[in-house]
């Protein structure tokens, strides 16, 4: 079974263009991203799935340089993007990560793939952001190939194809589908690099941890709680303000 984690990265945000090679810690944010996914034990392959845009060749330039496999697709529909990206590794489960999560966390990666591997019953999709728990920045959504396959074919409002899952895990009549929950709720933590505010807070918190790029929740947590200046940086953001601009499109 090929369970590929695909990384949605581009240079073109609109809210900090360039984001994805901004340094942290002296190493691109992609380079954290990459290397957290690279020690979930269950994934089989991984890629970067960026665009075809002239101004994600560096993007392009830096994977091929660092080793890490890239997909280039469509850019505003990042749903034809993941699909496009999935058949070309011949994914049996996709794994969705986004890369301006600079903290991702390996043990959540493979806890969301536990679940859907190891469910009480089959399940088409498997996350946990429904409802969320974890910080924002540790999000992680599983699912087939089958309902990526069905959502690329049937879905047709922005938001759903801009965003990947929605047309899945808003269709819960189509897809059998659950979440995973952290222990103590944690949702009230940023760790998404989405503004500038999200940037000082990383550099900030990289003076405070010599290996941030191996530290573990746990530890990231700890850092915060001695340094409660830290929350403070990027607290003005709201979650998935991207999905809600585009839910106003629609």
């Amino acid at each position: 079974m090929k369970i590929a984690v695909i990384i949605q990265a581009r240079m073109g945000s609109k809210r900090l263009p360039g984001k994805t090679l901004m340094m942290i810690g002296g190493k691109p944010a992609i380079a954290h991203v990459v290397d957290r996914v690279r020690r979930s034990k269950l994934m089989t392959h991984y890629c970067v799935a960026t665009t075809t845009n002239v101004e994600d060749d560096t993007l392009v330039a830096w994977a091929a340089e660092y080793g890490a496999p890239c997909f280039r697709g469509n850019e505003l529909n990042v749903l034809d993007r993941y699909y496009e990206a999935a058949r070309s590794v011949c994914a049996d489960v996709v794994v969705r990560v986004t890369g301006d999560c600079p903290l991702v966390d390996p043990t959540v990666i493979d806890s969301v793939i536990n679940r859907y591997l190891k469910g009480d019953k089959i399940f088409d999709y498997v996350s946990n952001i429904h409802p969320p728990t974890f910080p924002d920045g540790l999000d992680v959504e599983v699912f087939s190939f089958k309902s990526l396959e069905c959502a690329w074919r049937e879905a047709q409002l922005l938001s759903e194809q801009e965003h990947v899952t929605p047309y899945i895990w808003k269709h819960p009549e189509l897809f059998n589908q659950t979440s995973i929950s952290s222990e103590v709720d944690l949702s009230n933590n940023r760790w998404t690099l989405d503004s500038s505010e999200d940037l000082v807070f990383f550099q900030q918190l990289a003076l405070h941890c010599a290996f941030l790029e191996n530290a573990t929740t746990e530890e990231i947590l700890e850092i915060i709680q001695n340094n409660p200046v830290l929350p403070t940086l990027n607290c003005q953001h709201i979650r998935n303000e991207g999905y809600e601009k585009s839910l106003l499109i629609d």
